[in-house]
């Protein structure tokens, strides 16, 4: 693997390291945080191609809270499992997540509620 695409797995498991108990991450969110905006595709490849059974990759969903594994494959029922165990709350393959706190751009210069 060249250098340069090392350092971005590397990055990227870091952060998914990172992730503590009983919360997830997006993929988008973890690529961001991992500083590759717009690379939440690599950072499914990356855990896709993870062998350290120790890296809390159960803790990384897509965006919407949904499980990325086909619904009822191994995957899916394994990182089901995992998350609950964890304490979260998982109904039909989605981790319910709160809502994004909103941009105080967005804050500050929305037009007034009537």
């Amino acid at each position: 693997m060249p250098a340069r695409s090392a350092n971005a797995a590397e990055r990227l498991l870091a952060v998914v390291r990172a992730i503590p108990r009983g919360q997830v991450a997006g993929y988008g969110e973890v690529a961001r945080r991992a500083g590759l905006p717009g690379r939440a595709r690599l950072a499914a490849r990356v855990l896709a191609g993870n062998t350290d059974p120790d890296l809390p990759w159960h803790r990384v969903v897509r965006a919407d809270g949904r499980i990325a594994f086909p619904e009822g494959s191994p995957g899916w029922h394994e990182q089901c499992r995992r998350l609950r165990a964890e304490g979260l709350v998982v109904e039909r393959g989605r981790v319910r997540r709160p809502a994004a706190p909103r941009d105080l751009d967005a804050v500050l210069w929305a037009p007034p509620d009537p």
